[in-house]
């Protein structure tokens, strides 16, 4: 039986946005590995999709030259003791230090550059050698995705893509039964929902802001905040920051959860400040169900919109302009932001089929 290893610097990311090309690569045949660090997800990994589960010894924040070395070695033994048919990289310490295992042992694989990462946010001598070797393993490559047009025109500027075959998708892709339009709610203030890992790069601290803004205001809204605490990576939000923003009742935190569109379906807009995106899957599970979004007017969440359609864009690092937009909406009435709903629906099925991903990956399974 052929294998295929997926690889991510987390077991919550391949359950959350790869389960349908788990099923599709189960479903043809093949013997699917996931290689990633152990978390919560891991096991829903094994005992819901069917797959193995390789930890991984990767830590997303790290920097340190012996665990990264660490990581790289446990990689490279593993990719030689089983030696998979394909590897579907996902996330960028994947891509680069995956990528460059499987290229150094002459094992197909492709890159999935689902956004540019702090790597390219930010700017020191550490991050500009990440993109140099980022650039290194993706001529490598039998193949690279891309979510938005912006993000391709960086690496190819950049000279970071050599002839490697490119694809663009839409994100990871929307199972459009599963997240079905539902009516808004009702009567009560008008809710917003930000629904992110807590990371500074996604904005949160911008969204905290517009919500203190709004409330010292008085406008009667609601605010939820949803997503993992202690998450892996340089500009993660602490536990501090988020109670003391609880003790304000400037939000309502509601941590983690599995299935978000219970908590979608009682808010009205989505709203995602982050700094940039690939395509980011939360504005379109929203979209999806009916609800428009404010997203910040960079690379990924422009694309995630049509403005003033589907939805609004706010000034990126800037929690002032983000409450403007917010104020906005928490005084139009729900027969606009339905409609808006609607079209963001419509925009889904027209654009974001999860089919369309799915078959993108499989063809790298068929290629000669």
């Amino acid at each position: 039986m052929r294998s295929v290893f997926l690889t991510s610097n987390s077991s919550w990311y391949l359950y959350n946005f790869r389960a349908s090309t788990i099923h599709m690569l189960r479903e043809r045949g093949f013997r699917v590995v996931c290689l990633a660090p152990s978390d919560e997800f891991s096991s829903r990994l094994v005992d819901e999709l069917g797959v193995e589960h390789i930890p991984a010894p990767l830590d997303g924040k790290s920097t340190g030259v012996v665990q990264e070395l660490r990581s790289l070695f446990f990689i490279w033994k593993v990719m030689w003791r089983r030696k998979p048919d394909f590897v579907f990289n996902f996330t960028v310490k994947m891509n680069i230090y995956s990528g460059l295992v499987c290229a150094l042992q002459g094992l197909p694989f492709a890159n999935n550059i689902s956004g540019l990462g702090t790597a390219f946010i930010h700017d020191s001598w550490l991050f500009r050698r990440v993109r140099q070797a980022y650039g290194l393993v993706n001529r490598r490559a039998q193949h690279l995705f891309f979510q938005n047009e912006a993000d391709l025109a960086v690496f190819r500027d950049s000279g970071l893509l050599g002839h490697t075959p490119v694809t663009l998708l839409p994100g990871s892709g929307i199972d459009l039964c599963r997240f079905q339009s539902s009516p808004l709610p009702q009567g009560g203030p008008v809710t917003f929902i930000m629904i992110a890992r807590l990371l500074g790069d996604k904005g949160v601290r911008e969204y905290a802001e517009a919500c203190r803004r709004l409330k010292a205001d008085g406008l009667q809204v609601r605010c939820l905040l949803v997503g993992p605490l202690g998450v892996s990576n340089r500009t993660a939000i602490s536990s501090q920051e988020v109670s003391q923003w609880q003790e304000e009742q400037a939000l309502e935190y509601l941590g983690a959860v599995d299935d978000v569109r219970p908590l979608i379906e009682q808010s009205h807009v989505l709203v995602l400040p982050s700094y940039r995106e690939g395509m980011p899957r939360t504005v379109l599970e929203a979209a999806a169900m009916g609800r428009p979004a404010i997203v910040t007017d960079v690379p990924g969440c422009r694309h995630a919109i049509e403005p003033e359609v589907t939805g609004w864009l706010c000034k990126v690092r800037d929690g002032q302009s983000l409450a403007k937009q917010m104020g906005r909406l928490a005084l139009m009435s729900t027969a606009d932001i339905q409609m808006a709903g609607r079209a963001a629906r419509q925009r889904m099925e027209s654009l974001f089929s999860e089919e369309r991903v799915v078959q993108a990956y499989l063809n790298c399974l068929i290629e000669p």
